[in-house]
């Protein structure tokens, strides 16, 4: 096995999002990745989101928020945003080396807090950040293929989401 990525996820509280997506990167590509999560302002890793994602399997309960600036000096190999476009402006920014810096827009599901829908719509994000995680490992194992790193009988099962 080669050296893991090392990824960083990033987006304004560091409670629902950034925290869904180190999880899932975690439990289905520990293999390939290191993950990380942080954001602008410390809080908790929102109850919700931890709910969810006991939901698939997958415990968070024990990941704490934290601030982009515990990560300054580090360097990633993919530095993910996962605000909303509409609050873009507000997301952290890592000012440290990445190789690759990437923007995934993901509504805000706290902002369904207090409604009916709010646990709904933590699952539909949950779900949406999966879709999408599936997708970059497999764009990034074709990369690595392509390269001539390594021939697409060896790309692990892991690698390449169903």
């Amino acid at each position: 096995m080669g050296k893991k990525k090392k990824v960083l996820f990033l987006c304004t509280a560091n409670s629902s999002r950034s925290q869904m997506a180190e999880g899932i990167i975690r439990y289905y590509y520990r293999d390939t990745f290191d993950a990380y999560s942080a954001g602008a302002k410390l809080t908790i890793v929102h109850p919700l989101a931890i709910k969810v994602m006991t939901e698939s399997g997958i415990d968070i309960s024990l990941q704490r928020s934290k601030s982009v600036a515990e990560f300054a000096g580090h360097e990633f190999d993919c530095v993910i945003t996962l605000c909303g476009d509409y609050a873009k402006d507000a997301c952290p920014v890592f000012l440290g080396k990445a190789k690759e810096r990437l923007h995934w827009n993901f509504m805000d599901p706290q902002e369904a807090e207090g409604s009916k829908e709010a646990l709904a719509i933590f699952r539909q994000v949950r779900d949406e950040i999966k879709a999408k995680i599936d997708d970059f490992v497999k764009e990034l194992a074709a990369r690595e293929v392509l390269k001539g790193r390594k021939k697409y009988s060896d790309v692990k099962t892991t690698e390449l989401p169903d």
